[in-house]
């Protein structure tokens, strides 16, 4: 689960991670007001959304005067902010972040995150932080450094020295950089997150190190531990179709293609997308209803799918292991005759009580194609797309 800048800079206090003086506002009149209550200019006016690239985007702009606070939150509030990661469509801005301004005498870059194939946990950094990190990346990967902390020795007094000698850092800087990663390790793992980025994180003309920009992933199957958190969602930066998939416990992804998808199995639904675009044809979604998938399941999820305009035919492919073929096609039937299917439906099932499942389906009187195999069902998907 993603938060916005402001709540994972509340979270940053919480451990004792230093952030600029800034209160979040909803109205223009709760923005000028937070900048009068910084004491002075400059101030920096932050739009909130769920992406990066804010900057770029014209999202993030420095008010010297209180008139010109005024100008930029009246700009940026309510506007549709478009940067790179929200695609073209962009992001309404219902939030700003209001704090003041720091001079700034060195950018970093800092992040956290799991690590899949070692499963460690990583930390990244480079002494150029910034919007332009990608490029650094990809100009000098040279500059990148990456330290892999095994989460259960937890961090240790060589992984900080190999951040801040791979990074020459100065002297005085040194104390507090090691104290501001050792409580963003700490956020890490009592948290349960899955990502912590701080770019950039500054180093002052006093030699003090503050994070000057906040993000903070959380990992969604550890939220039960975290109600807190759990609070700061903002359905309002979530795709409408995947939330209503959340209140049914659907694992729904929205894309981008004609396909849509029911499946159970993150394997094989990704398998599924897979066969779809060997076929020729594109997913629009990435379902799964999980190994007990219930009638009910089946039909939230083809109304769910139905919603999406862009698709043109439904692939459901299902192994019957925990759920028998014959209980599923009925759900299927009950399902279809329930919502109202006008579109075509392909059906592959495998496992129990396969062929029994197969006869329910050609008996019901529906518009329900079966296939036999993946290539079969990628073939017949294809062709009811084109």
């Amino acid at each position: 689960m993603k938060i916005h800048e402001y709540q994972a800079k509340e979270l940053f206090r919480q451990y004792k991670v230093p952030v600029p003086e800034g209160q979040a506002a909803t109205t223009v009149e709760e923005a000028i007001d937070a900048a009068d209550k910084l004491g002075g200019f400059p101030v920096v006016v932050k739009a909130q959304i769920h992406a990066g690239g804010r900057g770029k985007g014209g999202g993030v702009k420095l008010a010297a005067s209180k008139q010109e606070a005024k100008d930029h939150i009246e700009a940026i509030l309510g506007m549709t902010l478009v940067t790179p990661q929200t695609g073209p469509e962009g992001r309404l801005v219902n939030t700003l972040l209001i704090e003041a301004g720091q001079k700034i005498r060195e950018e970093l870059y800092l992040s956290l995150l799991v690590d899949r194939e070692t499963a460690r946990i990583i930390i990244i950094t480079c002494r150029e932080g910034g919007m332009d990190i990608e490029e650094v990346a990809e100009r000098s990967p040279e500059k990148i450094i990456k330290v892999t902390v095994d989460p259960l020795q937890g961090l240790q007094g060589y992984h900080l020295r190999e951040l801040i000698f791979g990074l020459d850092l100065p002297v005085p800087v040194r104390k507090g950089f090691s104290t501001l990663v050792k409580n963003l390790f700490n956020l890490f793992m009592e948290r349960d997150c899955s990502l912590v980025e701080i770019n950039p994180l500054i180093i002052s003309d006093d030699d003090q190190v503050l994070a000057l920009d906040a993000k903070v992933d959380v990992d969604s199957n550890g939220l039960f531990r975290h109600k807190d958190i759990l609070a700061y969602r903002d359905l309002g930066e979530e795709d409408p179709l995947e939330v209503e998939a959340s209140k049914y416990n659907l694992n729904y992804i929205n894309l981008d293609g004609n396909v849509g998808n029911i499946v159970n199995g993150a394997g094989l639904a990704m398998a599924t997308m897979d066969i779809i675009k060997n076929a020729g044809a594109e997913p629009a979604n990435f379902m799964d209803v999980g190994g007990g998938a219930t009638a009910e399941m089946v039909e939230n999820g083809l109304r769910i799918i139905l919603k999406d305009e862009k698709v043109k035919a439904i692939l459901i492919n299902i192994f019957g292991g925990i759920l028998r073929c014959d209980v599923f096609a009925e759900g299927v039937v009950q399902a279809a005759k329930s919502v109202g299917i006008n579109i075509p439906v392909v059906v592959r099932m495998e496992g129990t009580n396969v062929e029994k499942g197969r006869q329910i389906l050609a008996e019901s009187g529906l518009n329900l194609v079966t296939a036999v195999d993946l290539a079969d069902a990628a073939e017949k998907i294809a062709a009811a797309v084109k």
